[in-house]
């Protein structure tokens, strides 16, 4: 019998092997995103009309940040949102 406690790699380099890590980090970072955001709207009492006016876009680019399997969107449009829930986004690069 074999006495190892882990055999194998872990699930990040499986996902790293076939392709998918970075995939699988940014739907899960949208995920927090979209989570974070309709959080603070709840907090605020805020519809989605009503913050994206206050970010100056409509409400189907809002609604794109709130769906947590868009990963396409940019820096530009998560810092309005934020800014206009009274949040800021904190981005920072970590060693692995």
């Amino acid at each position: 019998m074999i006495n190892k406690k882990n055999i194998g790699s872990d699930f990040d380099s499986f996902l790293q092997e076939n392709d998918l890590l970075a995939e699988s980090e940014a739907l899960a970072l949208k995920k927090i995103l979209a989570w974070e955001l309709q959080h603070a709207m709840d907090e605020k009492n805020l519809t989605k009309t009503e913050v994206a006016k206050l970010m100056h876009t409509s409400r189907a680019a809002f609604n794109r940040l709130l769906d947590p399997d868009n990963t396409s969107l940019n820096l530009m449009s998560m810092e309005k949102a934020a800014i206009a829930l009274g949040k800021r986004i904190h981005i920072e690069l970590r060693n692995v």
